[in-house]
């Protein structure tokens, strides 16, 4: 299939800048794959779509305070994304302006670091001074990650709301964003119904940023996300797959997370480890029977992953109504449940 497969238009206007004043607040947009109906509600009624046998995957990732602002001795701004602790206060980043082995770099708080090697495509290893405290240090410093398209400075109120209220192992530099919509009542309800939740871990990486730049959509590459699945999160999926009950993933990272672990006879194994898989049409989820995501930015995976989930004609003709009768779209905007 070619990029411009998956080309929506979107005015700029609906593209959320801050989260709904309340969680459980943002639209819901039913989509129906049997019928291919739609319907429009609120995120709270999405009670009343899971039955008393399903089985919620959450994501617990933790989106840590990633972005790091800094000034070269020439007096330079530098501004890094931390992506992976390589340890002995050793960082993986992608770093913006140009940085040359070997440069030092100040931090607000005196903290320092060295550009220790180049491993091209902006991609550096920085040193850290002072192993000591620099957890702590760099989670006082840092700012919370926020995608490219929320035009503001992140505030302090993002540290709450750019994390789902389930998040609770650190290692994300995005949130898993249809998580977002849930508030701790609402999943207690989800839980009084008689359905089942169960978390796994997929930690979102700067991947998810990345256009696509080949036309051949075929031809991507996507970064390596480090995920988990547990014995009891396996075993959970695995009867309720027995017992011909749903499997309803909650955001695109908890259907790839499944879909990474999924034998051919479609049950899950535990397994933790990377994942570089792409999820595109024509592919068969072999896990998941219902998914909760947002709305994505045109020509993404995202996008692609979820037109292979539904079937793309019917995921457009969902997002051209979704336009049609302004939901906010990406990070912070509404969700569609695929069911």
């Amino acid at each position: 299939m070619q990029l411009s497969d998956f080309d929506y238009f979107l005015p700029k206007g609906l593209i959320a800048q801050y989260p709904a004043k309340r969680r459980t607040e943002s639209r819901l947009l039913i989509l129906h794959r049997e019928d291919r109906s739609i319907e429009h509600r609120r995120f709270s009624d999405i009670i009343d779509y899971i039955n008393k046998d399903d089985l919620l995957i959450l994501n617990n990732t933790k989106v840590f305070p990633a972005r790091l602002f800094g000034r070269k001795v020439t007096g330079g701004r530098v501004e890094l994304l931390l992506l992976k602790n390589m340890g002995e206060g050793r960082w993986k980043c992608q770093a913006g302006g140009k940085l040359k082995k070997g440069e030092d770099i100040i931090f607000d708080d005196g903290l320092k670091a060295k550009a220790d090697e180049d491993l091209g495509a902006g991609r550096k290893i920085i040193r850290f001074d002072g192993i000591k405290g620099l957890e702590n240090r760099l989670e006082r410093l840092g700012k919370v990650p926020l995608p490219p398209y929320i035009k503001r400075d992140a505030a302090v109120s993002d540290r709450k709301r750019y994390q789902t209220v389930y998040a609770k192992i650190k290692g994300a530099v995005a949130a898993p964003t249809a998580g977002l919509h849930f508030s701790e009542g609402l999943l207690d309800k989800i839980k009084k119904r008689g359905a089942m939740i169960k978390e796994i871990t997929l930690h979102v990486g700067p991947g998810t940023f990345q256009p696509v730049k080949c036309d051949n959509i075929s031809e991507h590459k996507m970064e390596p996300e480090y995920f988990r699945i547990t014995e009891d999160a396996a075993k959970a999926v695995n009867n309720v797959k027995i017992k011909r009950g749903r499997i309803i993933a909650v955001g695109t990272t908890s259907a790839k997370a499944l879909e990474s672990a999924a034998d051919d006879s479609g049950m899950l194994n535990t397994r933790e480890g990377y994942s570089e898989l792409f999820i595109y049409p024509p592919y068969r989820f072999k896990i998941a029977d219902a998914m909760l995501t947002n709305f994505h930015l045109p020509k993404s995976t995202l996008l692609m992953l979820a037109s292979a989930f539904a079937d793309r004609e019917l995921i457009l003709k969902a997002y051209d109504e979704a336009v049609k009768q302004g939901y906010r779209f990406y990070s912070y905007g509404d969700a569609m449940l695929i069911i």
